[in-house]
C-alpha cells in the first residue's frame, strides 16, 4: 500500500477557515500577538496555491511569524470554490 500518498495529503480549507487558523495559531505566541495579515488565493505552484502577507511585524517576531505560517502551509490547501 502508498502510504505516502495518504502523508503528503493536504487538509482542503477556505480561506475564512486558513484565516482562523493563523490567526489562533499567531496569537498563541507572545511575539506574534497583534500581526496584521492577510491570506491571498494565487495560481497553485508546486507546494501551495494561497500565501500569507504579513504587514506590522516587530523585528524579533518576523521569523517566528514565517515560521508559523510554513507549518499551516505546510498542512492546508486551498479548496476550490464550488
Amino acid at each position: 500500500m502508498d502510504f505516502d500518498r495518504y502523508l503528503d495529503a493536504k487538509t482542503p480549507a477556505t480561506l475564512e477557515e486558513i484565516r482562523r487558523r493563523v490567526t489562533f495559531a499567531l496569537d498563541r505566541h507572545p511575539l506574534c500577538r497583534g500581526i496584521e495579515f492577510d491570506v491571498v488565493s494565487m495560481p497553485r505552484n508546486r507546494k501551495s496555491n494561497w500565501t500569507v502577507t504579513l504587514q506590522a511585524v516587530a523585528p524579533d517576531a518576523l521569523w517566528e511569524a514565517s515560521d508559523i505560517v510554513a507549518d499551516i502551509q505546510e498542512a492546508y490547501e486551498l479548496a476550490a470554490a464550488a
